[in-house]
């Protein structure tokens, strides 16, 4: 079965993570679609292919006579879907693009099949589209004419999208020397920079009283709040900023005159940079307690992961390995920073190499996400060639 085929059907999967919850996987949705990809891996060739308690999905291929010593290369996609917008009931179509009916589209796609949603839900090629590539090519490499390769390691992970993707990787089972992710945009990029990255919370406390009684009395949270946003650079924002470009993202704002509060992202490529920042949000928060009182600003900086590049600098035959890959299958290869995260680059970290490769989609988590046709037949040629000898 193609990879167009498999991508059809497992967007209809309902499988939006869920930040707020504390379970793993974070939503029930995903386990269903965990239990059919074992058996979409086993019909593609995976005789061993599981899910396990935490709903990862592992599988692995053996590797073809004679090549049992090659290294074991891993593949690994997440099944979640961003809870930034719906991904229930996606209605999937396949249309020619002619440069008005996908918006967000750009001119270098006209001509070409694109698979779409109906534009009231995101499509889910983030990363289905990556999982349905890694089947396919499965399915290829587990068949009678497959190319000669080493022992290959297969992983779906829950809940990428909130960050989690990488909490209960169980390393031993998936036993691969290095592995690529395959979670990313435009089919010749490769990516093993990605951003050091930070959540900050800010609480602020105040006093209340009847506003018409308030003069020297009232203490507004609110407001308090509202000019330490106002002290953050205005043109470090993610609508200001570009490529390695770093930025402040505050995401959400609550409160009254008694208590106000906001979760905001630290990003940056640059390791001194990023500690820069933080050491900036630190002093915003120390400026305004010197200024209306102790403990009235309270400020707590996670870090969430950093840039895999520290690591993947150990190890460039992965990425000449994925270069020459994408340049037998017609592609020129580029490798680009990441303004964002992968599974990979916390996997990086912990012993397992792990750049990442492009998936084809554009858009992600948006009504407007699209995958060219193309492109997942395209990457499945790419997988089968980045593991074959």
């Amino acid at each position: 079965m193609q990879a167009l085929d498999r991508f059809l059907k497992y967007v209809t999967f309902e499988t939006t993570s869920d930040e707020s919850s504390e379970t793993c996987p974070s939503t029930a949705s995903q386990i269903p679609f965990a239990d059919y990809l074992v058996t979409e891996l086993k019909g593609a060739g995976v005789a061993d292919a599981m899910r396990d308690e935490n709903g990862y999905v592992y599988g692995h291929l053996p590797a073809t006579p004679g090549c049992e010593a090659e290294p074991v290369i891993g593949l690994i996609a997440h099944m979640d879907t961003s809870p930034d917008v719906s991904g229930t009931d996606v209605k999937p179509s396949i249309i020619t693009f002619d440069g008005t009916n996908a918006p967000m589209v750009d001119a270098s796609y006209l001509g070409q099949k694109l698979v779409v949603s109906d534009q009231t839900t995101l499509l889910g090629a983030d990363d289905k589209a990556g999982v349905a590539e890694i089947v396919a090519a499965c399915e290829v490499l587990a068949g009678p004419n497959a190319p000669k390769h080493g022992k290959i390691s297969i992983c779906f992970t829950p809940d990428e999208e909130i960050g989690r993707g990488a909490d209960r990787f169980d390393f031993a089972r998936f036993g691969a020397d290095f592995a690529y992710t395959v979670d990313g945009g435009v089919l010749d990029e490769i990516e093993y920079e990605n951003f050091n990255a930070a959540a900050v919370s800010v609480t602020v406390h105040g006093v209340n009283t009847h506003p018409g009684s308030a003069k020297n009395k009232m203490r507004n949270a609110v407001l308090y709040l509202n000019e330490w946003i106002s002290l953050l650079p205005a043109w470090e924002t993610p609508s200001h900023t570009e490529g390695r470009e770093g930025f402040y993202h505050v995401s959400s704002v609550s409160g009254n005159e008694t208590e106000a509060s906001l979760r905001m992202l630290i990003r940056d490529h640059d390791r001194a940079a990023f500690e820069a920042r933080k050491k900036f949000v630190t002093e915003l928060t120390a400026f305004l307690n010197e200024k209306y009182g102790e403990n009235t600003v309270e400020t707590v900086i996670t870090d969430s992961y950093y840039n895999m590049r520290e690591v993947i600098e150990q190890h460039m035959e992965i990425i000449a390995r994925a270069e020459k890959a994408l340049r037998d299958a017609g592609i020129e290869p580029k490798c680009i920073p990441i303004r964002g995260g992968t599974d990979g680059a916390r996997l990086s970290f912990e012993g397992l190499p792990c750049p990442n490769l492009p998936a084809g989609g554009i858009n992600f988590h948006s009504i407007y996400e699209a995958v060219p046709v193309e492109a997942l037949s395209k990457m499945t040629e790419v997988l089968v060639r980045i593991v074959s000898v």
